[in-house]
């Protein structure tokens, strides 16, 4: 372990946390620096000092050379100064409160920084914000393929597996509603609730017409009870992974309210969407699916600017493999 950092800190979905360790992995392969995963203060824990990625993951010491300090000995680490960005160098204390703007500030930052591909003098950088679209995909495909799920999810995916997926060519459906909360970017998906549903069942009924070699069946991921309620009508034969909700126009799934299973839940689902062979994504713009996208064959998207088009994203079976 050398003696320059990069510190990877979310506390969001495990869509974002993914995508934005991707980009800290990166910055720190091409700067030979010691990548730690700071995932204390996750939304699906309500253990401030506990590191989420410790809970859902394996521990692991490196990430294709470049080495991971990943667990709760974070706890004890003093990481050196001077720090990038130029917030991080105050006192811990005037620290622990950063308003919106700085946030947003800092992602700016980051962003100009790991583009450039130039090195900070900074012997710790601190990636604390939305870094999703600054790394490319074959950084993203490295994290999925050097992290490994905690055995006992990893047996529920499987089983799951066997029961569903096995002898069928599966449809993925990821439909991220918001269930009241701020959804910001995804909002305009939802502008016309009754158009984003007609939408959908275009897609899946789109996908059931493109050539399958078994027998179809439709899977769907979705944050909102009504939103489920609403397709198993449409699609009676639908099946889900068995989850707790949040009550109605309450919020969103990455909640410590559900506790533990609930960010189990999510990367059941997430890990799942990965073997379909087929996945609809609604909206396109939630990092949720990102990792789907990187490894199904055929992806359904929509085009914000012309609602009634739907996008056929396909990828050589060499890629998705890759």
């Amino acid at each position: 372990m050398n003696d320059r950092f990069v510190v990877s800190r979310r506390r969001t979905g495990f869509g974002d946390c993914l995508w934005s360790l991707a980009a800290a992995w990166r910055y720190a392969q091409r700067t030979r620096r010691t990548l730690a995963i700071d995932w204390r203060g996750s939304c699906y824990l309500d253990q401030p000092f506990t590191n989420a990625f410790a809970v859902f993951f394996e521990p692991i010491q490196d990430i294709a050379g470049v080495p991971v300090v990943c667990d709760n000995q974070i706890n004890q680490f003093s990481f050196p100064g001077p720090f990038f960005p130029l917030w991080w160098n105050k006192s811990p204390i005037e620290c622990l409160y950063r308003p919106d703007e700085q946030i947003f500030r800092e992602r700016d930052e980051l962003s100009e920084l790991l583009e450039s591909q130039e090195d900070s003098d900074a012997n710790t950088v601190v990636c604390d914000a939305c870094l999703m679209w600054r790394c490319d995909q074959e950084a993203e495909r490295q994290i999925f393929r050097s992290i490994k799920l905690r055995s006992e999810i990893q047996l529920r995916i499987e089983a799951i597996y066997r029961e569903h997926f096995r002898d069928h060519s599966v449809i993925g459906v990821h439909v991220r509603h918001g269930n009241g909360e701020d959804i910001m970017a995804h909002a305009p998906y939802w502008a016309d609730p009754e158009l984003a549903f007609r939408q959908i069942c275009a897609a899946v009924d789109k996908a059931k017409t493109l050539p399958h070699s078994k027998p179809v069946k439709v899977f769907l991921c979705t944050d909102s009870a009504q939103v489920l309620a609403q397709i198993s009508d449409a699609f009676p034969s639908v099946f889900t992974v068995l989850k707790s909700f949040q009550a109605h126009q309450t919020g969103p799934l990455h909640s410590a309210a559900l506790g533990v299973d609930g960010g189990s839940s999510a990367l059941i689902e997430m890990y799942l969407l990965g073997r379909c062979d087929t996945v609809v994504r609604f909206p396109p713009t939630s990092a949720f699916t990102r990792y789907a996208s990187l490894f199904v064959p055929r992806v359904i998207e929509f085009d914000l600017n012309d609602p009634t088009r739907l996008i056929l994203k396909e990828q050589p079976i060499t890629d998705v493999l890759a």
